[in-house]
């Protein structure tokens, strides 16, 4: 499938909070590269030596600057050709306050990899003319469904201190397939464990300790092999959905992570993450008002 192509800019800086790591590169330069193994790294060094990497002062890295955990850096993600993504986004509620989107799967919510201005928050800031919308929490790039924005930066933690607090319901749907040997077309399961940041580093793992990811999980009905579930994540951790569906035997279909890495081309668009933000449900802090917000989306079963 060809897609059209152009070099991009993003409009305002990525930053990421350098990490404590066992074995820690020995600078800044050294963390991107492999952090970011994709870009080759004549062109981290380019962006630093032309000073598009900067520290919290807006200080620009140079080569040699030392890697300190918790240091701050801020970059302007770029690519030389950027693909346009075929799939539109469709706003399905909007007051003063918020705006509620209805994701396609492929589309990032925020920068990520090779897709800088192709990305929800971007495309949604260039069709409102608002730079402060930003997301209140985030989907997967493969995973379809609402995300909500928070249109005056004054308001975000109002929103955001909801999701902090388990006091918005949501809802997923998912496909995946059972086991034969599964009789019934009704489950219900309560994922509990601890989730931290696994091998490649974009992948996440299951490990002894404190709990801190919990999922309810339904299945709903069952045909020819499939399984059509509900998903309710009590808490928001990295891939928790994904996870904790493979940890039942039923890995979601298309899942490229788990539970082995798989990774097709990004333009190929096919058979997509069976994975839908279909609801989402709270008490409005501002207005007191009682929302609901419906995905107008629906799982294919290929």
């Amino acid at each position: 499938m060809a897609h059209n192509r152009k070099v991009s800019i993003a409009p305002q800086p990525a930053r990421i909070q350098l990490p404590s790591l066992a074995t820690p590169p020995a600078t800044v330069l050294e963390f991107l590269c492999e952090r970011f193994s994709r870009v080759p790294r004549e062109i981290w060094a380019a962006r630093i030596d032309s000073g598009k990497v900067c520290d919290s002062m807006n200080a620009p890295i140079t080569p040699t600057t030392r890697y300190q955990p918790g240091m701050t850096v801020f970059y302007f993600r770029e690519v030389e050709m950027e693909a346009e993504i075929p799939f539109q986004e469709i706003i399905v509620f909007e007051n003063e306050h918020l705006l509620v989107a209805d994701k396609p799967h492929f589309l990032p919510t925020t920068p990520a990899g090779d897709a800088v201005n192709e990305c929800l928050l971007y495309r949604l800031q260039r069709r409102t003319g608002n730079a402060e919308l930003a997301p209140l929490h985030r989907l997967d790039r493969e995973t379809a469904g609402l995300v909500m924005f928070g249109k005056l930066t004054a308001e975000r933690a109002v929103y955001t201190g909801l999701f902090a607090a388990g006091e918005i319901e949501r809802t997923y749907r998912a496909v995946a397939r059972v086991p034969v040997e599964l009789k019934t077309n009704r489950g219900e399961w309560l994922v509990e464990n601890r989730l931290e940041a696994g091998s490649p580093w974009f992948r996440m793992k299951i490990v002894a300790g404190e709990v801190n990811a919990r999922t309810k999980i339904v299945l709903e009905n069952m045909q020819e092999g499939l399984g059509l579930f509900e998903l309710q994540p009590q808490t928001g951790k990295k891939h928790q959905l994904r996870i904790h569906m493979m940890s039942l035997g039923f890995p979601i279909l298309n899942d490229e992570f788990y539970p082995e890495l798989n990774l097709r081309a990004r333009e190929e668009y096919l058979n997509p993450l069976q994975l839908l933000a279909s609801e989402i449900r709270f008490r409005d802090p501002l207005s007191g008002e009682e929302l609901e917000f419906l995905s107008e989306r629906e799982l294919t079963c290929r």
